[in-house]
């Protein structure tokens, strides 16, 4: 018989992992479901009771200011956070993460770890310069998002670790962000396609972009190129930018939802409207 336990301290966490491995249950939306009919069969380690992990706040620490979402932290606490504008696309990013009921239960944490090619979450964060925070055996470690989620469902995780946060850096300065998504309806739908932008702006001119793409490629992808040709422009006429070759880095798929070639011109036009529309944010 499967063993259930609940902790409410984050060394406790780590002491059960430490003996046994264990299936990590926070919101529980994507582990439930994914079962279909049948019986969980694994060990459960539930972490809902951590209060420490949920939240968001500014901290201030030796590599400037950042903001720390919990692991816990819902995609609710999100949408009612008081954010700089730059973490609009993550906002936008948390209305689409399933029904009212689910963005209630899920967890930040929980939708980076579940590591689908379709994470609304994860391509919002990519473009936020996002880092994760690990707890485990070893102690902290703190690595790029980007380099976290390795693969469809597989991130670096080892036996024994545990996410406890989310780190974005602070931008500084004035910025605009956004997120479109494409799928066969507008909500509750895996999408063909998904884009987040980042502009942060200072003195007139775009200081830092982060532009990312989803379920266009095993993992969402950064597009760079992109990224450097806008920084240190002024935000105009940025959508005129964007170039058909920016699509290197995406390989995406035939599937029932749409042709690799219409996800590919999908992804780009999702990236232009999104730069016009930050672009205008920015007037």
């Amino acid at each position: 018989m499967a063993k259930y336990v609940r902790v409410h301290s984050v060394d406790q966490a780590l002491e059960c992992l430490a003996e046994r491995p264990f299936r990590i249950i926070a919101g529980g939306t994507d582990v439930y479901p994914a079962l279909g009919e049948a019986v969980i069969g694994d060990d459960i380690l539930d972490i809902s009771g951590l209060r420490d992990l949920r939240g968001i706040r500014c901290d201030n620490g030796p590599a400037g200011d950042s903001w720390r979402i919990g692991a816990l932290t819902t995609w609710t606490d999100v949408l009612r956070a008081d954010l700089p504008p730059w973490f609009d696309g993550l906002k936008l990013a948390a209305r689409e993460v399933g029904s009212v009921q689910i963005q209630n239960a899920g967890t930040v944490a929980g939708n980076i770890c579940n590591a689908s090619p379709a994470a609304d979450g994860t391509a919002a964060l990519l473009a936020l310069d996002a880092r994760v925070e690990i707890s485990g055996p070893a102690g902290l470690r703190v690595q790029p998002l980007a380099d976290f989620v390795t693969g469809v469902r597989r991130t670096t995780l080892v036996p024994g670790e545990l996410v406890t946060a989310i780190i974005v850096p602070d931008g500084g300065g004035d910025g605009a962000s956004d997120f479109l998504k494409l799928g066969a309806r507008h909500y509750l739908v895996i999408s063909i396609a998904m884009v987040s932008v980042v502009l942060r702006r200072r003195d007139g001119v775009i200081t830092g972009a982060g532009i990312a793409v989803g379920s266009c490629s095993p993992v969402a992808r950064r597009l760079d190129g992109l990224e450097r040709r806008l920084t240190g422009r002024p935000p105009q006429g940025l959508a005129a930018l964007v170039e058909e070759a920016d699509a290197a880095p995406l390989s995406p798929i035939d599937d029932v939802r749409a042709t690799a070639a219409y996800r590919r011109e999908a992804a780009l036009t999702l990236v232009r409207r999104a730069l016009s529309r930050c672009e205008e944010a920015l007037r």
